[in-house]
């Protein structure tokens, strides 16, 4: 019978995984490092690539610390850096470029753009969300119009976008599962919190194609 319950914690400086009994108590606990890449001043990514790795590294430890395997665990729990966004490729599961992480800046002239077209009340009331480069929406159009090719492609249907969240599940179901929950979806500035949806007016703000 499963005595576990794996959660893991991909935050911004490091990636962690714990697992807890059956009386919610911590049991085994791992954490790893990964490094942070500043390719300019206020510009901040991660390697996806690394942040799984490091992720998927310390998930496999506290499991082999329990004695026990993937068998004894009984649910998975993800939480993780919210508004940091990846892009890949659905068929090869490369990423198109590094993460883009929440604390970066490149898209603040874009946001201030978007302010001065007048946009900032109507993503407000749909999103519940100031119009800033912190949330994940101009993170996602920056690398589309950055990347060679990328937004040609992902009109096609060929890339997947999402929060960590996302790309942690889609690497530990093998590339089957392409989701997401509430929460997460709520700092994209992009769901509808009213309907509980994504908001096709606001992917198309940003060009970015519905699934």
């Amino acid at each position: 019978m499963p005595e576990y319950i794996l959660a893991l914690d991909q935050g911004t400086t490091s990636s962690r995984a714990l697992l807890f009994d059956r009386d919610l108590q911590p049991r085994f606990a791992a954490q790893r490092e990964f490094p942070q890449i500043y390719p300019q001043p206020s510009w901040v990514e991660h390697d996806p690539e690394v942040l799984w790795q490091s992720q998927n590294a310390v998930l496999r430890e506290v499991i082999e610390r329990s004695g026990g395997g993937p068998e004894a665990v009984a649910a998975l729990a993800v939480a993780n850096q919210r508004e940091t966004v990846v892009v890949w490729d659905r068929r090869t599961g490369q990423p198109i470029h590094n993460a883009i992480v929440w604390q970066c800046r490149r898209t603040a002239d874009r946001c201030a753009a978007l302010q001065a077209q007048g946009h900032a009340d109507r993503i407000r009331a749909k999103t519940g969300l100031v119009l800033d480069a912190y949330f994940s929406a101009t993170k996602i159009e920056w690398i589309l119009d950055h990347v060679a090719g990328a937004r040609a492609a992902a009109r096609r249907g060929e890339l997947l976008c999402g929060t960590i969240d996302s790309w942690l599940i889609w690497k530990l179901s093998g590339g089957r599962r392409h989701v997401t929950d509430y929460t997460n979806a709520s700092r994209t500035m992009l769901f509808n919190v009213h309907d509980l949806r994504w908001d096709e007016d606001l992917l198309d703000l940003f060009g970015i194609p519905a699934a």
